[in-house]
């Protein structure tokens, strides 16, 4: 069984990760979820998930599957170990602030430790930001994660598909992400 690392931090379009979560347990794969403090109010605030009930709760209701989800503050937790083996690990959205954490090693939480971790161990870290305008450090610190291995997708969905819907969008988007996986998928029209 495949196993991945998946983590939300607070830029918007969680839903990107969502949907992402959504097809890997589709597939029976194993997730790990990290979900930063910033990403449950982005899930309140675009998706109307209620974190005022206890967070296992929230996440047994919203996915179905083999999902184990950590608490950000959690650095003792299984993914903070290279010896923990996944296939990859992906964190969308991606903030900016974490992109700068994970190109300079700082792991202050569990989400940076993970990254830091398949860094380390040569593994496949995908990264999804979601930001506009970049900043000159923004494209440095992306440049610094895209020489070390990364793989840099932003959340730029494409128009020669001729999208109809937001879910059009962003299956777009996420079917790019599970190509760079080399997870088969039909999420959106490819180009001919």
């Amino acid at each position: 069984m495949k196993r991945y690392v998946v983590a939300f931090t607070g830029a918007s379009g969680v839903i990107y990760g969502v949907r992402l979560v959504e097809e890997l347990l589709e597939r029976d794969y194993e997730v790990h979820l990290i979900v930063s403090d910033p990403a449950k109010i982005v899930l309140t605030q675009e998706m109307g998930w209620d974190f005022t009930e206890p967070e296992e709760e929230v996440f047994k209701k919203h996915f179905k599957g083999n999902l184990r989800v950590y608490d950000n503050a959690d650095i003792a937790a299984p993914v903070a170990s290279g010896s923990f083996l996944i296939d990859g690990m992906i964190v969308i959205p991606c903030t900016m602030s974490t992109i700068s954490s994970i190109a300079h090693g700082t792991s202050k939480n569990l989400l940076e430790r993970a990254a830091d971790v398949i860094l380390k161990e040569r593994r496949q870290l995908i990264i999804v930001p979601r930001e506009t305008p970049l900043s000159t450090v923004h494209l440095r610190n992306m440049l610094i994660l895209s020489e070390m291995g990364v793989h840099v997708i932003p959340a730029m969905p494409a128009f020669y598909h001729f999208p109809k819907t937001i879910d059009d969008m962003v299956n777009f988007v996420v079917g790019k992400v599970l190509d760079a996986m080399r997870i088969p998928n039909e999420l959106y029209n490819r180009y001919n």
